[in-house]
């Protein structure tokens, strides 16, 4: 048993050096400073850190492997085998009877052709000279290449407009946090100044209960907004591949800049060349159209060169070094030509030509729809637009509303109704103009992406 004075003279001072790192770190982590996030350096650790960019990333490396694989039908193949076979029964060689020097009987003999040992080991050589498969599958794996290259640029692109819109929901619950928050303010001022003047005999109790009310459901709404404030920072948090636990300060500036209109109007012509996913469907298309010359490639004979060097030596005693070693020495062109298929190989290209139409009027159909994508983009951002020009001049009347209310209600003209419908009035005019900020630069964000954009 340990003695008190024991534990704190030995053992106590021990626990604390290791206690107190700890605590350090922990202290450490708390007060850690939250990392600064605009726009632009979200979308940049995005792009670094993002799941989805680093598995289409993968995908480039394999696209680079496969044109490796393809170039490996025009080289020679080379392989090496060998094996040794121990002979229980030998085989022999059959000599029928009467043959001059070998078997003068009138019987069938039979000579033994093998030792107990056999062993082999050589090497092959195989080099196409001719073949059209070969030419056009290196040509499908350089396009599945610019395949996967534009599908890494696609997926940066989504990851992008993600980003974009995730920034800008969690700009706009700031701007709502705020909201609320000063229509909390002037509540709390009301039911502060209500509850003086009841105290004094010149209110109401009535007046004192609606203040009370009122500020009783003001406070709810602030917290609400405060946790959806929170929930959109953990979304874009996600999208970074931040830990939930880091706590970040997203800035930036929450303001409307119209687009330049002579870009919008080139957007129609330019989105079609640009935009990454019709570029795949394009490759998709262009794929296809080599596959259909891969299978009318069977239609063609296949012309290889061949050779082979051998080792060959039997024996019936393991004495390795006494063992006489035959070398053999082959070429050859290898030809090979299928006559007849049962009609498969028609029906192949048939199926090759059904494919490449398919991805071809999908092409189409996804042309059409990308500039019925930009010409709506374009017009939530008009008709955004014209919502912030309306809020602009609005906000300031509502706050000046709001003042003028108090005023009067403090002076005793106004009543206790006028300033809660101001107050109402500013919060929804303030909300209603950060909505319309928010859904344009979503909106912009949107026509980026249908535009091809980088960033």
């Amino acid at each position: 048993m340990i003695h008190m004075k024991g534990f704190i003279t030995y053992i106590l001072p021990g626990l604390l050096l290791l206690v107190s790192p700890m605590l350090a770190g922990e202290e450490g982590s708390q007060n850690a400073a939250p990392m600064v996030l605009t726009l632009e350096k979200a979308i940049e650790v995005a792009l670094g850190q993002n799941k989805d960019v680093l598995i289409a990333d993968q995908d480039r490396l394999k696209s680079d492997a496969q044109i490796g694989e393809a170039w490996s039908g025009a080289l020679p193949q080379v392989s090496f085998g060998g094996g040794y076979t121990r002979n229980i029964k030998k085989p022999v060689m059959f000599i029928p009877p009467n043959t001059p020097l070998l078997n003068p009987t009138n019987s069938t003999q039979s000579i033994v052709i093998s030792s107990d040992n056999s062993y082999q080991a050589g090497i092959q050589l195989a080099q196409p000279l001719f073949s059209r498969k070969v030419g056009v599958a290196l040509e499908i794996a350089k396009t599945y290449d610019q395949f996967t290259q534009e599908g890494y640029r696609a997926t940066q692109q989504s990851v992008v407009l993600n980003v974009k819109k995730a920034f800008y929901g969690v700009l706009l619950l700031q701007q709502l946090v705020e909201a609320n928050r000063q229509a909390l303010d002037v509540v709390r001022a009301n039911y502060e100044n209500v509850k003086a003047l009841y105290n004094n005999g010149n209110a109401a109790e009535f007046d004192l209960l609606r203040a009370e009310v009122q500020l009783a459901n003001t406070e709810p709404t602030l917290i609400s907004a405060e946790n959806n404030f929170v929930l959109a920072k953990n979304g874009l948090k996600s999208l970074l591949s931040i830990p939930l636990e880091q706590e970040v300060d997203v800035q930036g500036n929450f303001v409307f800049e119209p687009m330049d209109p002579a870009v919008l109007n080139e957007s129609a012509r330019t989105a079609v060349n640009q935009n990454p996913l019709l570029s795949q469907l394009s490759l998709q298309e262009s794929m296809l159209e080599k596959n259909i010359s891969i299978e009318r490639a069977n239609y063609y004979p296949t012309v290889a060169l061949t050779g082979a060097y051998m080792w060959q030596t039997q024996d019936n005693t393991f004495q390795f070094s006494n063992y006489n070693w035959a070398k053999i020495l082959t070429v050859g062109l290898s030809v090979s030509y299928s006559i007849f298929d049962g009609f498969r190989t028609g029906e192949r290209i048939q199926e090759a030509v059904t494919d490449k139409e398919k991805v071809r009027y999908t092409r189409l159909k996804a042309e059409e729809g990308l500039r019925i994508q930009v010409q709506s983009e374009e017009l939530k951002m008009a008709e955004a637009q014209r919502r912030i020009e309306g809020q602009e001049k609005n906000v300031g009347q509502a706050k000046k509303a709001v003042h003028i209310a108090q005023t009067r209600f403090k002076s005793g003209v106004g009543t206790q109704l006028e300033l809660m419908d101001a107050q109402v009035a500013m919060t929804r005019t303030q909300t209603n103009y950060a909505q319309a900020i928010y859904d344009y630069l979503v909106a912009k964000a949107e026509w980026q992406y249908a535009m091809g954009a980088a960033k």
